[in-house]
């Protein structure tokens, strides 16, 4: 992770000498981060989630004079990827129309509860990615970004753009949604 001033300076060269070194310096300090957020958003699609990804750190590169400092560095990168998937999905929503969240009818055993793989049972047959399903595109982003990136309700709202009300309503609705699938 990048020091504050040293971030600055990095920026401060991309802005003002078109420094592509420094810019690459940037990508590698926040790629991991920005396509983590990414893969949750996009469900798991990891080809998708490099494309998008990619198209985040251009716009970036492109628009770095626009960056004022206002937030951070890594919350201004989380808001271009967040507009970027949100420009992807709508492109492909009718794609998406298609896609039927369900859970398999052998989730369960006899009793409700939930099965697992293995003779030691330590493999659930549902992974994050599975849960994640269940969630709106805007629940799932405010999930990821609050317990999994572990950001604030402030910063949320500034990559969102959502109220900060809008943000706790879809963090407790998808914690609803989320305990209900857990408890079966």
């Amino acid at each position: 992770m990048l020091g504050k001033v040293e971030e600055l300076k990095l920026i401060a060269q991309c802005a003002l000498g078109d420094d592509r070194r420094a810019f690459g310096k940037l990508v590698e300090a926040y790629q991991t981060q920005v396509r983590q957020f990414l893969l949750n958003l996009t469900l798991g699609d990891a080809s998708l989630c490099d494309d998008l990804a990619q198209e985040t750190f251009i716009k970036a590169y492109m628009n770095v004079r626009s960056f004022r400092g206002l937030s951070k560095f890594s919350t201004w990168l989380y808001s271009i990827a967040y507009k970027e998937f949100l420009i992807w999905s709508r492109k492909h929503k009718e794609d998406r129309m298609d896609e039927v969240v369900d859970v398999p009818d052998d989730y369960y055993d006899a009793t409700g509860a939930a099965s697992y793989d293995g003779a030691d049972g330590v493999e659930a047959k549902m992974d994050l990615n599975s849960c994640m399903r269940l969630l709106s595109e805007q629940e799932r982003t405010v999930v990821t970004l609050f317990y999994i990136q572990d950001y604030p309700i402030k910063k949320i709202t500034d990559i969102t753009g959502m109220p900060s009300g809008t943000v706790k309503s879809h963090i407790s609705r998808a914690k609803g949604k989320l305990a209900r699938m857990l408890d079966r």
